[in-house]
């Protein structure tokens, strides 16, 4: 594994020192968001669902793509939807395959799966009412409409709506890195039973080789055998993907099959 991912503990002192005073002109941004979450986090207290769907619509509110990686570049928007779509497209996605995103936001990657997978086979779900209305917008920026994607709201990862063995790929990117244990687990748990045999499921997540921490409960840093032992436990192989570790992205990649079943 490349060390380009890799992150020290962000809720350290230490680090939050250092990192004021590289960063001096961030320091209100971020103790705006530091003021915001706390009141949030008791609002809401231990519902991290709802508490991250109120982060949310704060964030939507100031701009749907700033709200989808925290970064308000149309550029960036853009490049990092079409190195998902180049990195899946590369790696197994086919125009048939039916495709269930987790976490679709506004369509960021979106937009260019509906337009390359036969019509109806794309699936979006997120927790966020807001960023699924700005993702209707985008369909009709596109001119996708008529290529019937299914939008859905959610509000847990047991995909029960959903049928047995029916995605042939499904996608999380940048949701496992705003997700607690206890929610990575119950995706794992279900993921196997919408999947379709010879289906995977691919996401990212940020990942650290020190201690496992969260930062004001919107990020989370997760070791790589934490996750492949957690997979493992739900009957899954999980792998970690060390190309992708090339790509100008800062989270890392691991891709989920069903094990293989036991020999005579």
């Amino acid at each position: 594994m490349g060390a380009t991912r890799l992150t020290r503990n962000r809720k350290t002192l230490a680090h939050q020192v250092r990192y004021a005073l590289r960063y001096p002109e961030r320091v209100p941004a971020h103790a705006r968001r530091a003021t915001r979450d706390a009141w949030l986090r008791l609002r809401y207290g231990h519902d991290h669902i709802a508490y991250y769907r109120a982060v949310m619509a704060s964030d939507t509110a100031r701009g749907a793509e700033s709200a989808v990686g925290h970064n308000p570049s149309r550029d960036r928007w853009t490049q990092i939807g079409r190195m998902q779509f180049d990195y899946l497209t590369g790696h197994g996605l086919k125009p048939g395959h039916r495709m269930l995103e987790i976490g679709c936001g506004n369509l960021r990657a979106g937009r260019l799966f509906i337009d390359y997978l036969e019509s109806g086979h794309y699936y979006g779900i997120d927790i966020s009412p807001d960023i699924l209305i700005a993702a209707q917008d985008t369909l009709v920026r596109e001119g996708l409409q008529d290529r019937l994607p299914h939008l859905t709201l959610t509000d847990d990862l047991t995909f029960a709506f959903l049928p047995d063995a029916y995605f042939d790929v499904v996608h999380a990117h940048s949701v496992f890195s705003h997700s607690p244990p206890h929610v990575i687990e119950e995706c794992f748990a279900h993921i196997g039973r919408i999947l379709a045999p010879g289906g995977f499921f691919d996401f990212t997540f940020d990942r650290t080789e020190g201690r496992e921490h969260q930062v004001l409960r919107e990020d989370f840093y997760y070791r790589t055998e934490t996750l492949v032992a957690l997979a493992a436990t739900h009957g899954l192989s999980a792998r970690f993907m060390d190309d992708w570790e090339a790509l100008p992205h800062r989270q890392s990649r691991m891709r989920v099959t069903a094990m293989s079943e036991p020999g005579p």
